[in-house]
């Protein structure tokens, strides 16, 4: 049917263009008596020429329309045919898809909640280990910074005894058997002197610092009072004896002074 149809279409052509040259040529004679009717004419064959072609285009198109099927897709719609076998169009199901989408929203809704709880732990345990690390780093400088002021602490103690030797000897000697007829006393004493007055020096160069509250008001933290005694013109918790100096090291007491307090 098609190769008649394009026989037919060929044949016709060169007929056609037989009269469109004629016509023209006509034209060109009578364009001064006839330009109307030609112009008529004219439009005429060529109307007649597009008919042609409009009917041989339609003669060609089912074949070709037949290689690119309508494809007919049902995810939730779906195409139902009516007992005449006429089509109806896809119907929707939205009952489905919401009860699909409500179900995607509560997992995502849930999912989302247990994201957020494991996150608030982890920022808490992040928070709690940053606060005791911190905790830690400020303990550990302050030990590192006591053990550069303290850590002669033990050996400072042990010193102390040779001080109060020294002091007990220079206090022992008697003052008026210091003269020229006993040179050697006197020089004897002397070096005692010189020895305690250098380690003293020692002793503060370093931070250790003697503490002599003889006159002072009593205190259970730098002081250990040995006894209580009346005193007259010393208002109660005066110190009005010491017995043995006390030595603090960087303010903190390493020995406590001995001393005896006045009583009420």
């Amino acid at each position: 049917m098609r190769y008649e149809n394009t026989l037919v279409f060929r044949q016709k052509v060169p007929s056609l263009q037989r009269i469109f040259l004629s016509i023209k040529r006509e034209n060109i004679m009578a364009s001064i008596t006839l330009p109307a009717s030609v112009r008529f004419v004219r439009l005429a064959v060529e109307n007649f020429y597009q008919i042609n072609k409009n009917i041989s285009l339609r003669t060609l198109r089912p074949k070709y329309a037949s290689l690119f099927p309508q494809k007919a897709f049902s995810t939730a719609t779906e195409e139902r045919k009516t007992e005449g076998g006429e089509t109806q169009p896809p119907v929707q199901d939205t009952n489905e898809i919401e009860k699909k989408f409500k179900t995607e929203l509560e997992l995502l809704n849930k999912e989302i909640a247990e994201l957020k709880e494991f996150n608030a732990k982890l920022n808490d345990k992040y928070k709690r280990a940053l606060a005791d690390s911190e905790n830690l780093r400020v303990r550990l400088t302050k030990q590192i910074e006591d053990a550069k002021l303290f850590g002669i602490q033990g050996f400072c103690k042990d010193l102390l005894e040779v001080a109060d030797i020294l002091g007990k000897a220079t206090e022992s000697v008697p003052k008026h058997e210091l003269t020229d007829r006993n040179p050697h006393l006197k020089s004897l004493y002397e070096g005692l002197i010189m020895t305690e007055t250098q380690l003293q020096k020692v002793f503060k160069k370093h931070g250790l610092t003697s503490v002599n509250p003889l006159n002072e008001k009593f205190d259970p933290n730098q002081h250990e009072a040995l006894f209580e005694q009346e005193v007259e013109g010393k208002e109660a918790g005066t110190v009005v004896v010491v017995s043995k100096v006390g030595y603090k090291l960087h303010e903190r007491i390493v020995r406590p002074a001995l001393v005896g307090v006045a009583k009420a």
